[in-house]
């Protein structure tokens, strides 16, 4: 009974979401449906107030600051026409048949810099929808070029990438972020080159059916009668950001005493579990200090920047803490864990299989890739290890095979970072969804495919 209900629950959720009901509604409403068609009606009112309340509340406590400061930041890289000239010069450089690479690719530069898949949602969306709209693309292809270039390769194949789907496997498996570097390159070849030649290909098809960017005119600022920087002052908040979440990652923060953080007032936390998202936030305070100053003379109305710049983190991290929130409530359901040992116990005599299943299937029930990843290794993770070795597999082949796999079913149409990235660039799950699924779904799986024969093929290179 659990486990259907909370099927059920998921199927209408997934269904209402993609007909643009809003997760600020839905989430709530469907967690209290699994719990009332798994029999416990009681305990509606107490799942909602003390489990879904309290891990929303939780999320907010995390990553508010993230939403803020990533949402101000791409205000400001807006408002001072630095959106303008990047997208000038790479329309420039790449011409105007290459807008979906451009935007691809500055979210992989990005990522790849340990930049936040929501900051760089935020940073980027201005400059691809200046991009997009000077070349006459249609806008609705432009979340799956966002999601293609953030959440693809360089968050699960990309050799040593920071992303925390790539850090997962190393604490069960004993690998490095750089486990299986060759795999990774060619899986990320294979998913760079296949998204962006399907986007492009759709998006030609129908510019030359008479669709253009769409009526979107009034989201980015014109900038008209405002020096826009050059192509340098214009690249360098980003270029600070990288760098300076590199030097807090690496250098300054580990170096730092941060003891305090084991005090009980503190939490009695280990500091090594927040030094990444420490190094983020202080990297972009830095970065929003830096671009106001360097472009003082350009500002019309800084404070109204500032204001709708914050204001506009409101939604994207409310819709993905009820999500997370929805999720909680969904995992603490006996039926959930019937349905994680039925997957996790397929194909037993074939790691790699087991690995694909499991991961997909968990990341699409909770819609997170690093959701599916935690549950599976934490479940598993010692008799993966064990059925890896009995099979002659390498650690390094399973931690790319498992990362990858995990980013395939997490972007289904409930998922947080979908609904988050569909609301920073105000469209819907109609609209747009249909490009996103190809390109974080179709195209890693395909990807996947080719380092599991190459894998079994040659092992490990």
């Amino acid at each position: 009974m659990s486990t259907m209900a909370i099927l059920i629950s998921l199927l209408l959720l997934m269904f209402l979401a993609y007909r643009g009901v809003t997760v600020l509604i839905l989430a709530p409403l469907m967690a209290a449906l699994a719990v009332l068609l798994s029999g416990a009606a009681t305990d509606i009112m107490p799942t909602y107030t003390q489990l879904f309340m309290k891990e929303l509340g939780a999320y907010l406590i995390k990553f508010f600051p993230l939403f803020i400061l990533g949402a101000l930041f791409g205000k400001l890289v807006a408002d001072s026409g630095a959106a303008h000239t990047i997208a000038d010069w790479f329309m420039h450089r790449l011409g105007r048949r290459h807008a979906i690479l451009t935007v691809v690719l500055a979210c992989a530069l990005l990522t790849y810099g340990g930049v936040s898949l929501f900051v760089v949602a935020f940073a980027v969306y201005p400059i691809g929808a200046a991009i997009f709209r000077e070349s006459g693309t249609p806008k609705r292809y432009m979340p799956a070029a966002i999601a293609l270039g953030a959440f693809t390769f360089t968050m699960t194949a990309l050799p040593g990438a920071p992303s925390i789907q790539n850090a997962i496997p190393t604490a069960y498996l004993g690998t490095t972020t750089f486990a299986a570097p060759g795999l990774g390159i060619i899986a990320s070849i294979v998913m760079l080159w296949m998204g962006t030649w399907i986007l492009q290909s759709r998006a030609r098809k129908a510019m030359a059916n008479g669709e253009g960017y769409g009526p979107h005119d009034d989201e980015l600022p014109s900038n008209e009668g405002v020096k826009r920087p050059g192509l340098l002052v214009a690249l360098l908040p980003i270029i600070v950001v990288i760098g300076l979440n590199a030097a807090f990652s690496y250098w300054i923060l580990p170096s730092l005493d941060l003891s305090v953080l084991r005090e009980e007032r503190f939490g009695n936390i280990d500091p090594q579990s927040v030094i990444g998202l420490w190094s983020v936030l202080l990297a972009l305070m830095c970065a929003i200090v830096f671009v106001i100053l360097l472009n003082w003379r350009r500002w019309e109305n800084l404070t109204v920047t500032i204001n709708k710049g914050t204001i506009g983190a409101l939604l994207p991290i409310f819709n993905t803490a009820s999500e997370v929130a929805y999720g909680a409530v969904i995992a603490g359901m006996a039926g959930f864990a019937v349905i994680k040992d039925t997957i996790l116990n397929v194909s037993p005599d074939h790691p790699l299989i087991s690995a694909v299943l499991s991961m997909n299937v968990l990341a699409g029930i909770t819609g997170s890739s690093s959701g599916g990843l935690s549950i599976a290794f934490r479940t598993l993770g010692s008799d993966y290890l064990r059925m890896i070795e009995a099979a002659g597999i390498s650690p390094d082949l399973f931690h790319r095979v498992a990362t990858i796999a995990a980013g395939g079913l997490d972007t289904l149409p409930h998922s947080g970072a979908v609904i988050t990235l569909l609301a920073i660039c105000n469209l819907t799950h109609r609209q747009s969804y249909p490009q996103i699924f190809m390109m974080t779904t179709v195209v890693p799986m395909t990807a996947l495919l080719v380092v599991m024969v190459l894998g079994s093929t040659f092992g490990s290179f």
